[in-house]
């Protein structure tokens, strides 16, 4: 029994008939160090001490040599919220790549994935850990890094795919709730999305993939991370764009970077989610960016290639406010 597969989403993962998971990418992990590389000195943390979850922070040494206050970023990885953890040779390859390159501290969020924890577990984790970053605005907090490295009046969320749903939508209930007594507004400067993960039922513009196989296979991968759940991808988790009762003119953040890949099925979603954005009154300033020739997540598969390295640049631009 245990060997009947009842999903096969090969290359991602498999699902079997007794209920056991089997991911076949995204497992792999690699020890964080405080041995520089590239700059840069990495540690984990838990901040959820009751459900073992943990952090990958980053912080750059010219940090600790100076004892100068950085931006910070907090950043939720991607995998369609099934696959892939912060602690993944991916994730620190790039993490590491952008605090290089930005000048900031950065906090790489894990969180508990589907479908052993559906949706919305992996927001409310995220939640939590966002929480746990703002004990510290005071400098009184339990992890020394962020007391002493981070100024907390430039504070990013940014993540890919499944990740950039994520940031996108803790900028929104960080605008609705308090997410620290400390703070007058929702504590975060701006938000990046890469090749966010929003759809729809029915195809966004004129321009979206029609293509029937593909847009399936797009929300059976929803479909398998939140199974219960009766509004398929028209909840508004996931269909953030297209739907005309979401309404993001309360995002709490003053400025935006949208960044999607040419080829990506979930490219049009991006440039609607920034045109939405600049129709809304939401009074920040959003910015959408496109790769040309490229697909969904290529700067994590192929991050020394041209176009990676430009998308780092911009990313980079981002944090140090050049945009």
């Amino acid at each position: 029994m245990d060997s009947e597969i009842a999903v096969d989403c090969s290359p991602l993962l498999k699902i079997y008939k007794s209920g056991r998971i089997e991911r076949l990418m995204g497992e792999t992990t690699v020890p964080a160090s405080l041995t520089l590389q590239n700059g840069v000195v990495s540690k984990d943390v838990v901040y959820s001490p009751d459900d073992n979850l943990s952090v990958r922070m980053y912080l750059p040494v010219k940090a600790a040599e100076t004892g100068e206050k950085f931006p910070l970023l907090v950043y939720f990885h991607g995998g369609g919220f099934i696959i892939e953890t912060a602690f993944s040779p991916t994730y620190h390859t790039f993490l590491t790549a952008a605090v290089s390159a930005s000048d900031c501290v950065a906090v790489s969020v894990d969180y508990r994935r589907a479908p052993e924890h559906p949706i919305p577990i992996s927001f409310d984790d995220s939640w939590t850990c966002l929480k746990w970053v703002f004990t510290h605005i005071a400098g009184s907090g339990l992890e020394s890094w962020l007391n002493k490295h981070v100024d907390f009046s430039k504070l990013f969320l940014a993540g890919d795919s499944a990740g950039a749903t994520i940031a996108h939508h803790m900028a929104m209930r960080a605008a609705r709730e308090k997410v620290s007594p400390e703070l007058s507004d929702s504590g975060i400067s701006g938000i990046i999305l890469v090749h966010p993960y929003f759809w729809s039922k029915t195809p966004i513009d004129d321009k979206e993939t029609k293509d029937e196989t593909l847009r399936s296979k797009i929300e059976a991968f929803w479909m398998m991370a939140t199974p219960n759940n009766k509004d398929g991808v028209d909840d508004p988790l996931i269909n953030v764009v297209q739907s005309e009762s979401v309404d993001i003119s309360g995002l709490g953040c003053g400025k935006a970077l949208v960044m999607v890949a040419e080829k990506d099925a979930l490219a049009r979603q991006g440039w609607r989610y920034a045109a939405k954005l600049k129709k809304s009154e939401w009074k920040g300033k959003v910015e959408l960016v496109e790769s040309e020739g490229e697909d969904h997540v290529f700067h994590l598969m192929r991050p020394d290639c041209e176009k990676a390295l430009e998308a780092m640049k911009i990313f980079a631009g981002f944090l140090k406010g050049e945009m």
